[in-house]
């Protein structure tokens, strides 16, 4: 089965058990989302979700949080984890979108990019959930998936968005990633997968299907 063919046929399967999926991560704005997105690395949604209704209480916007100390921020999401990088990033990403960008969050991937603490992941979070901008978000989920069920053999997140966004329609990209992240949460945990549960089976690599 060609890389088309089979991706296709995993966004099928994963489509038709969870449908269209929405971004997890609670906001109100590409601004909100953005901090939140930040928060997330080695941190579970549930916990940033807990500390962002807190620091949005205080800061809903760039303009906002520039005016909130790096220490106060650090403060506030402490729970998160590494509060030290992401307090400084979140501050020096507010200034910049405030000088830079008139206090929007700016629409294109380059632009994206030059924000501290933004990498390829969060800019296609941010562009796919609040521009409606195409966007394969890469997470530590997305990855196992298709090295497990065999769509690639690479652990760089570059290498497996360029591969999915060769192989299937832009329009789909950002909800493709969304089912891939819920599937791997709820069924192809990291340790122990459930793969006799699991809808993908009859096509998963790990389970010895031969394609």
């Amino acid at each position: 089965m060609n890389k088309s063919t089979l991706l296709q046929q995993i966004y099928r399967i994963l489509y038709s058990a969870y449908g269209e999926c929405s971004c997890p991560l609670e906001h109100d704005s590409p601004f909100q989302l953005l901090v939140a997105v930040m928060l997330s690395a080695q941190c579970r949604d549930e916990r940033v979700n807990k500390v962002t209704e807190k620091l949005f209480s205080l800061a809903p916007d760039a303009v906002s949080m520039c005016k909130i100390p790096v220490e106060e921020i650090e403060k506030i999401i402490h729970p998160c984890g590494l509060s030290g990088n992401k307090s400084r990033n979140i501050h020096a990403s507010s200034l910049k979108i405030l000088n830079d960008f008139a206090g929007e969050v700016p629409q294109s991937m380059d632009k994206l990019l030059s924000l501290p603490g933004i990498g390829r992941k969060s800019a296609n979070v941010i562009l796919g959930n609040c521009f409606a901008v195409p966007g394969f978000p890469v997470d530590t989920h997305v990855k196992r998936l298709l090295n497990r069920i065999g769509v690639v053999k690479s652990d760089s997140p570059e290498k497996i968005e360029q591969v999915v966004n060769q192989h299937t329609d832009p329009a789909v990209w950002t909800n493709f990633s969304h089912l891939l992240i819920r599937h791997g949460r709820l069924v192809c945990h990291a340790g122990k997968p459930e793969c006799g549960q699991c809808v993908l089976n009859k096509i998963c690599l790990k389970c010895g299907v031969k394609k």
